[in-house]
């Protein structure tokens, strides 16, 4: 499941690409479908050999976040308990990544599992590049790639990962682009949670921004079936995190 280290991938140019994936033998997939929490991917590192005939494992930094602090833990619980991974060591010190991962409560750590778990030595041979840390929610990782061959391949390309790997991969969105690096609005849109951003969207979609008001917060709380309070405390802290200079 983990990736490499996303900080150097904006030079590549090529069709840009969101892709919703699932691969089998991930413990971040089997976590985040038991809990409420979800994961951020940043960079794995590899780690000696301690067995002359024993598989290399590798250390990853994630990002855990959720809604509150209990989502969190029962998410960090749920990954000490998987099987396929190994031991989870939390950061005091924060390497400065957590400020953009969604949700109100963030927690990074350090976690030890097997490099044949990876879903990204794959992709990266069929010429997916990651250009952006992999997010994993409810079972899923959404990854935003970049592919560096000609547009007509990408088809075979994402069937030769399906066929190697076991995963379940459809594309999201694609466009061209001579430049893989996201945009402003795009990493404030990443900071929040799942139901933040469909708060947010569904407001602007129903016209909750145009001047005058297409739509009352009331209509808005109708709509996405909760109480307005609820949905005024969604929609104001995405509303804060998006305006966050």
């Amino acid at each position: 499941m983990a990736t490499t280290d996303a900080e150097g991938a904006n030079e590549w140019a090529g069709t840009r690409l969101t892709l919703d994936l699932w691969h089998p033998n991930c413990w971040a997939i089997e976590a985040t479908e038991r809990t409420d929490g979800g994961v951020l991917a940043h960079a794995i590192y590899n780690s000696p050999r301690t067995e002359t005939d024993a598989p290399n494992s590798v250390n990853g930094l994630f990002t855990a976040f959720g809604e509150t602090n209990e989502d969190v833990e029962a998410l960090l619980d749920a990954i000490r308990e998987s099987d396929r991974a190994g031991n989870l060591l939390e950061l005091q010190e924060r390497f400065g990544r957590a400020r953009d991962a969604p949700g109100n409560v963030v927690r990074e750590f350090f976690l030890e599992y097997d490099p044949a778990d990876m879903v990204c030595p794959t992709l990266l041979e069929h010429g997916f590049v990651h250009s952006a840390p992999v997010r994993i929610e409810n079972g899923r990782e959404e990854w935003q790639v970049c592919f560096v061959g000609e547009r007509t391949d990408i088809r075979e390309s994402l069937d030769a990962v399906q066929e190697t790997s076991g995963a379940e991969v459809s594309v999201e969105s694609m466009s061209s682009s001579g430049h893989a690096g996201r945009t402003p609005r795009e990493h404030r849109l990443d900071t929040l949670t799942t139901t933040q951003r469909k708060v947010f969207e569904h407001a602007r979609e129903a016209g909750y921004y145009e001047w005058p008001r297409e739509a009352s917060t009331r209509e808005l709380a109708d709509d996405m079936d909760v109480s307005k309070t609820t949905l005024l405390e969604h929609l104001r802290k995405a509303e804060s995190k998006l305006l966050d200079p």
